[in-house]
């Protein structure tokens, strides 16, 4: 019974806000401005460099973590 009048609530605001709907068929979004390629660039920004930023974290993090000499493993005669 929630669920249905979620889905009418839904498509009721749908139809009030019509008008910006069909702005998306429209080729505004298309539009290229002066403001193109520093959005453009931004975008590479965050999606090459993250990655990089994220390996040199890691690589920072995981020696830090570890112990400088490894565990010995117990053996039957350590007691």
């Amino acid at each position: 019974m929630m669920r249905c009048l979620l889905t009418a609530a839904g498509f009721a605001l749908m139809l009030l806000h019509a008008e910006a709907g069909l702005a998306i068929d429209s080729y505004r979004y298309l539009h290229v401005s002066i403001e193109t390629p520093w959005m453009i660039f931004l975008f590479l920004l965050v999606a090459i460099f993250i990655p990089f930023i994220l390996m040199l974290a890691l690589m920072w993090w995981r020696p830090m973590n570890k112990s400088i000499s490894p565990p010995k493993p117990k053996t039957p005669n350590d007691e």
